[in-house]
């Protein structure tokens, strides 16, 4: 289910004192996570290498909230852990390499396969489609679709947003958004 993000952006959304929520990050290899992951933390581009394992980091998306991101390699050698990092999460960001349209087919069959895990039931997701400042990136409509979000479960409320990393433009209003779709789940789901 696609949300209407009437109100979504409201920097002054209230959450609790110093309120936390689990993220889980995944996505192929070279799709950006890392380099979103401390774009976030730091507000800064730093070089980065592939994720051998994982990486931990606390991250402020808006006043009150804080992130506990787990950013997990997304090399294909390590995509059959990626189940096992679920439980306990309240979110995923699911960051895809918004050029790469010849793995387009693997990355709808990975993300597909993570919202089939029974820990994923119910959780938020937010899909970062990176690198749109590059010419040939795909628009956010023929990212929808090709990733087949329209046959998404209604269990699922997600939200796609497209940015470009390295200047940090659109990250700020991505992370905004997750803040509140857990805002949003939790409320629900009390």
């Amino acid at each position: 289910m696609s949300l209407d993000l009437q109100g979504m952006f409201n920097p002054f959304a209230s959450f609790g004192k110093n309120d936390h929520a689990r993220i889980l990050m995944l996505g192929l290899d070279g799709a950006g996570k890392t380099t979103i992951l401390y774009r976030s933390k730091l507000n800064e581009t730093i070089n980065t290498e592939p994720t051998n394992g994982f990486k931990i980091e606390i991250i402020n998306p808006c006043p009150g909230m804080f992130f506990t991101v787990w950013d997990i390699g997304g090399e294909k050698k390590h995509r059959y852990l990626w189940h096992y990092y679920h439980p306990g999460m309240e979110g995923l960001i699911f960051v895809i390499d918004s050029t790469d349209r010849e793995r387009i087919d693997e990355v709808r069959e990975e993300f597909h396969n993570i919202l089939t895990f029974p820990y994923m039931t119910n959780v938020p997701v937010l899909i970062i489609a990176n690198k749109r400042d590059l010419p040939n990136a795909m628009d956010r409509w023929e990212l929808i679709d090709k990733l087949g979000m329209k046959n998404i479960s209604t269990q699922h409320k997600w939200y796609l947003r497209s940015v470009c990393a390295r200047t940090g433009e659109g990250l700020d209003e991505a992370m905004l958004v997750m803040a509140n779709l857990i805002k949003q789940n939790r409320k629900e789901n009390k």
